[in-house]
């Protein structure tokens, strides 16, 4: 009798453990299909699944259909080499804003210089700390995931989605919301590579967390993320618990020699990944399921190396364009012709930059954004 009555307390406990076990079940099973059932460089075949998945961007077609606004940050410092392209940034993403294909929420540049500047009412800012002195050995990137930190801690976020941004990014296109619930996406960048340096991220992503191709070949932008998901175990909240384990695998990484030698000036972005990895994040991949079945990405147009902007969402202009009068490529040597923002580190003066004949899309698309921007924003060389 005693057997019986505790075999009955017992089978409501079985059933929700036999329930939950078939719901992963289906679920692994369904993500495996999906998986091996991809088009390279492309979405989900025309098979049985596409009418259910966006062939774009292979997120549930219904999840896409949802409007989630996401709001827009940006970590920028007081220096005029900042603040030009700070004006520039949220000059295109109100122009973008409006536009209906877009989810672009409110918009907050993160100064962490501890103190305001003259731009405070030209755009949305949070006044943030900086590390304390020295803390960042002269690599200023990483008062990044600190100033986040601050930045979530005290700051009123109407939005639940964040879009982390860079000052050097240009909203060409309007930019939907790719990312849902704990699934984030992120741009995959060739250079992030952690198979390859296997030995040092084991350092902070032990091997009982799995194996060093899960995490993901990217940095903290852009990333389309939720601030925090209630609904799901504590282990598995996003950018709120994200953000101080990046932060402190970040100082901790930079406080190591072989490391900070290792990673060089991309230390803080292997700092995200790991972190966002340790936080078992998961999301939607963009044009294709990644191995790991996580993350991928808001396209960037990377002039000159992407020869157009075409479609895609931001232009990127890290990198410098130096040409020849004939419109040839000087790549490594400074053109007669170049656009390199590294050119003005002080000031950005207002005039008309003309790209010459030959040069691709995506430069002539970034100058005329750039001419257009800075012809427009009253009082541009005030700054």
């Amino acid at each position: 009798m005693i057997g019986k009555k505790n075999m009955g307390r017992a089978s409501p406990l079985f059933l929700l453990l036999l329930v939950l076990g078939f719901f992963f079940a289906t679920y692994n099973l369904l993500t495996m299909v999906l998986h091996n059932r991809r088009i390279e460089g492309g979405g989900v075949d025309d098979g049985a699944f596409s009418k259910y998945f966006d062939p774009l961007n292979q997120m549930p077609r219904k999840v896409k259909d949802a409007k989630l606004p996401f709001h827009v940050a940006l970590t920028a410092t007081d220096a005029p080499y900042s603040k030009w392209q700070c004006r520039i940034m949220y000059y295109w993403y109100k122009k973008m804003k409006e536009m209906p294909e877009s989810d672009m929420g409110g918009f907050t540049r993160v100064l962490h210089s501890g103190s305001p500047d003259n731009l405070m009412d030209e755009i949305p800012t949070f006044v943030v700390d900086p590390l304390p002195a020295g803390l960042d050995r002269g690599y200023i990137v990483l008062n990044r995931p600190w100033a986040f930190v601050q930045w979530l801690e005290k700051a009123t976020i109407e939005e639940e989605y964040i879009l982390m941004a860079e000052p050097d990014h240009i909203f060409a296109n309007p930019l939907p919301n790719l990312a849902h619930g704990r699934n984030p996406v992120a741009f995959p960048f060739f250079y992030i590579k952690p198979a390859e340096n296997e030995k040092v991220i084991r350092k902070f992503y032990p091997e009982e967390k799995g194996p060093v191709t899960d995490v993901d070949p990217i940095g903290n932008s852009p990333v389309i993320i939720k601030k925090v998901e209630s609904s799901l175990p504590f282990y598995l909240s996003l950018m709120e618990k994200i953000a101080p384990t990046w932060m402190n695998i970040s100082l901790t990484m930079k406080d190591d020699p072989e490391t900070d030698k290792a990673f060089g000036w991309v230390l803080e972005m292997y700092a995200y990944a790991v972190a966002s990895k340790i936080a078992w994040c998961a999301a939607y991949s963009w044009k294709r399921f990644y191995a790991t079945g996580l993350v991928l990405l808001p396209e960037e147009a990377f002039p000159p190396w992407d020869l157009e902007v075409g479609k895609r969402f931001i232009i990127h202009y890290t990198y410098g364009c130096d040409y020849s009068l004939e419109g040839k490529l000087t790549y490594g040597k400074i053109g007669k012709w170049r656009f390199d923002k590294r050119s003005y580190l002080g000031v950005l003066h207002q005039e008309t930059l003309f790209a010459p004949p030959g040069v691709p899309e995506s430069v002539v698309t970034l100058v005329k954004m750039v001419n257009e921007a800075t012809a427009n924003i009253p009082g541009w060389e005030a700054e």
